[in-house]
């Protein structure tokens, strides 16, 4: 897959790469309509863009199934993806950015075509498995680590865990997090559930309580200690 010839516009890779996150979500049927909602976009333009993919065969396309990737068209978008996340670690361990930071300049750097580029990057960083939000990176064959799933609001009282990834990587969400000391790999334990609105007591590390909402705690992904 590295040595992938890639002649996609940078547009066309984004929606490759926007079906490829809508796909690894869970979504059964990937319409025109999720795609637009996803990007923001008019849903008249993606079914324009869809079109240009069905006809470079990146993507397969019937009203009643959704979109597909191709084989093809999944290789370009993995490649995006992986490339995008190997410059996250960059970006943090290497260059000093926050992990509220690194998405948006990964997001430009992504789409740099060079076919030894992100083996290069990924062996210099001691082939990582995961970015700076948990997301697994594939690997130049495609293969990925374990995608965490548990959420903090599907804990229950009482309970030790880890934080292992976030679902939200805006930068309100992950400054948030900042203030109040929790990253990847930070230990939590759910102290209380409050009935009222759903919101959470938590310890975070050793000695710092915090009351936190049910929005927080459905952002936050965690592995059971």
């Amino acid at each position: 897959m590295a040595g992938l010839n890639i002649m996609q516009t940078l547009s066309e890779e984004n929606y490759l790469k926007i079906i490829y996150h809508l796909d690894k979500q869970g979504l059964k049927k990937i319409t025109p309509t999720a795609i637009a909602e996803a990007l923001n976009n008019n849903p008249a333009s993606v079914v324009d863009m869809i079109k240009k993919l069905v006809e470079k065969k990146l993507l397969q396309y019937e009203k009643t199934k959704g979109v597909k990737l191709t084989e093809k068209g999944k290789d370009i978008a993995v490649l995006i993806v992986r490339k995008h996340r190997l410059w996250e670690v960059f970006l943090l361990e290497k260059l000093g950015y926050g992990w509220e930071e690194v998405h948006d300049i990964a997001e430009q750097l992504e789409h740099i075509q060079h076919a030894e580029l992100a083996d290069r990057l990924d062996k210099f960083l001691g082939l990582p498995k995961y970015d700076p939000h948990g997301d697994p990176i594939p690997t130049a064959s495609g293969e990925t680590a374990i995608t965490y799933k548990t959420l903090l609001a599907d804990m229950d009282e009482g309970k030790n865990c880890k934080v292992v990834a976030v679902k939200d990587t805006s930068p309100a969400f992950l400054q948030y997090l900042k203030k109040l000391d929790i990253g990847i790999g930070t230990k939590i334990q759910l102290i209380e559930k409050i009935p009222f609105d759903n919101s959470m007591v938590i310890l975070i590390g050793k000695t710092t309580r915090a009351t936190v909402s049910k929005i927080f705690a459905e952002n936050l992904v965690v592995n059971e200690l």
